[in-house]
């Protein structure tokens, strides 16, 4: 139980963290696999991210259902969550959010979003484009059911995230340190590739990380320094909060 009660704190820690980074506003959502239930996840019902508790964590299944729902809202999306993990049995923690950074490269095909710099490296692992067009025309642009659910895992594959053309994008990692970290880099590396094209010009060159350096730096990367920075902000936050 105390194990549960931790990891279900940082699951809060995550939910925070983003809404602090404005990655998450009044909408989108973070998930982890179970931790001790491969078949089984754990996200919170439906709030607005920056005011998640322990209280509001919830257990679902893998079809995206409620173990217990004791009348609490539900995301409308929470089939993202469950179809990734049916998909990525290595998958241990997912984020969709609605970046307002992230959207103007879902609507761009001709540009790619790209690594440019060592935390941002893992996009180099590939970041392909969810359109919503190709599985169902004229929906609502939500994924509302497990059919377009595993429509976008099939579209994430292998990847580390994708984007949602017109919506924003999911991320999906090892566990919570990475798939939090990942989203705060994912917005760095849209805001600051923006800036350099801006800088370049039209036609202008901006040199992003090469496939060498890109795994040259994934054979040593790993996030504990700023999910220790992450989580100690937050975990004051919510202390002073009373």
């Amino acid at each position: 139980m105390e194990r549960h009660i931790d990891d279900s704190k940082d699951l809060v820690v995550a939910y925070r963290t983003l809404a602090e980074h404005r990655i998450l506003d009044a909408y989108g959502h973070v998930s982890m696999r179970h931790p001790e239930r491969a078949d089984r996840f754990l996200m919170s019902r439906a709030l607005a991210p920056e005011l998640v508790t322990v209280d509001d964590i919830m257990e679902f299944d893998l079809e995206s259902q409620p173990v217990d729902r004791q009348g609490r809202d539900l995301y409308s999306e929470r089939f993202i969550h469950g179809e990734v993990y049916k998909a990525r049995p290595d998958v241990r923690a997912v984020v969709h959010n609605h970046s307002p950074t992230l959207v103007p490269f879902s609507i761009t095909p001709d540009v790619t979003i790209k690594p440019v710099s060592a935390v941002t490296s893992f996009i180099g692992l590939g970041v392909p484009t969810f359109e919503i067009r190709d599985f169902r025309p004229g929906h609502d642009m939500r994924i509302t059911d497990n059919a377009l659910g595993r429509d976008l895992a099939g579209v994430v594959g292998d990847k580390p995230a994708a984007l949602m053309r017109g919506h924003g994008a999911v991320i999906v990692a090892k566990d919570i340190p990475t798939v939090v970290a990942w989203s705060v880099y994912l917005e760095v590396a849209a805001v600051q590739l923006m800036q350099a094209m801006q800088i370049a010009g039209p036609g202008g060159r901006v040199v992003t990380l090469y496939d060498d350096e890109v795994a040259a730096v994934q054979k040593r990367q790993e996030f504990s320094r700023p999910w220790n920075l992450f989580r100690t902000r937050t975990l004051r936050r919510i202390a002073d909060e009373g």
